[in-house]
């Protein structure tokens, strides 16, 4: 075993340039990070820089350091999709050979809502592909005063409920959200996630979403890099919504975040304990509030926040650390629509114990995190996973 802790840190869609094949999902010419890097006059990420985030990717206005800390490589994901679930499981080693079901264009079918209906008593509107905070605005007051529930999906594999927690109540929503979820099992229905959106406020302008959101997750197909190392009694931390991406399967320790902010402070408060395992964090708001926003300049502020709290966290890692830093798919806010970008990811891997950083060059899947964290451990990877360990090579 060479290091005692591992941190792993998803920046949430933080994708760096096309796919190969991204043209047959779409997308074309897109390149998150580097079009948000464009963007910026004076683009401040000094701590991603020294890690070496400018030799891995070209990036306008940030120069490659001549000794970056870390080894680095570009990450293209095996798996047929382009969806948080798939990236994130794909990492701790399935491969996804059907993809998660979108209703992104015309929303659900009238058979799904008419049951959804009939369980919850309730009439549904909305049932579109829509920004959680918008929708609220368009139909929040009908929601309350003629007792209807909002329906809504994304560019993702979810179905989504708003519920009010002063009129509705959390509780009753949790329990909307269980039928949902029940409903959604079918083949020809099923979601990667049913998500309880619970929001406060009485009228348009007031409205705002709580921290009391619950997802209701499929359970991963088989057994990841995540039940290994619990199996073998090892901390299994997860920070932010690792543990609803997981259903709660291979963890031991949940951290809900209220933003990526908090997530990196979460993950530094963690980083000054004893433990022994995997910290696996995900950082949402690059992806949830500006990436399918196509807000750029708030993703590239994101960014500059991150790059502040990565050298608060650089400075207390102990030389038995390892750090990783990547992402789960693209979301290029500069790119038509709303939806993700098929793109290849970052892998930043630091330890104070490095003597010098260096170019692994490429991965054909998003696997070799898993491989290599079981590796270090001393385990193996399930039979059913895939990824290969680049432990020897860093």
């Amino acid at each position: 075993m060479r290091y005692q802790r591992i941190f792993t840190i998803v920046l949430d869609s933080l994708g760096i340039g096309a796919m190969p094949d991204s043209r047959d999902y779409g997308d074309i010419d897109v390149d998150t990070f580097g079009h948000i890097a464009q963007s910026r006059e004076d683009f401040k990420i000094p701590n991603l820089q020294k890690l070496g985030i400018a030799n891995l990717h070209p990036l306008h206005g940030v120069e490659p350091v001549s000794n970056p800390l870390a080894c680095y490589m570009r990450l293209q994901e095996k798996s047929c999709s382009k969806d948080t679930m798939t990236g994130h499981w794909e990492m701790m080693g399935l491969q996804i050979t059907k993809p998660f079901k979108t209703f992104t264009e015309h929303g659900f079918p009238k058979e799904l809502i008419d049951e959804l209906e009939k369980r919850t008593g309730r009439k549904i509107i909305g049932n579109k592909s829509a920004s959680g905070t918008e929708i609220l605005e368009e139909l929040g007051e009908e929601e309350i005063n003629e007792g209807h529930l909002i329906v809504y999906t994304s560019a993702d594999s979810v179905l989504q409920i708003c519920g009010n927690e002063e009129t509705m109540g959390v509780e009753t929503l949790y329990h909307y959200c269980e039928i949902a979820r029940e409903l959604t099992m079918k083949d020809e229905w099923k979601v990667g996630r049913v998500i309880a959106r619970p929001y406060i406020g009485r009228k348009k302008g007031e409205f705002k979403r709580t921290a009391n959101r619950h997802d209701y997750a499929l359970k991963p197909f088989g057994k990841t890099a995540l039940d290994v190392l619990k199996e073998e009694g090892l901390d299994v931390i997860s920070v932010g919504k690792i543990f609803n991406i997981f259903d709660g399967e291979g963890l031991t320790e949940s951290n809900p975040s209220q933003s990526s902010v908090h997530g990196m402070e979460q993950t530094i408060e963690i980083a000054h304990r004893d433990f022994k395992g995997l910290c696996f964090t995900n950082l949402v708001d690059f992806d949830s509030l500006w990436g399918h926003r196509r807000n750029v300049k708030g993703y590239g502020d994101e960014i500059e926040r991150f790059d502040i709290l990565l050298g608060k966290l650089l400075e207390v890692l102990r030389e038995d650390d390892l750090l990783i830093l990547t992402a789960d798919h693209g979301n290029d806010p500069t790119y038509i629509g709303t939806d993700h970008t098929r793109e290849e990811v970052p892998f930043l891997a630091y330890s104070p114990s490095m003597k010098e950083g260096k170019n692994l060059g490429i991965s054909d899947t998003f696997a070799v995190i898993g491989a290599t964290i079981v590796d270090n451990f001393g385990l193996s990877m399930p039979k059913n996973c895939i990824g290969t360990s680049l432990l020897e090579k860093l």
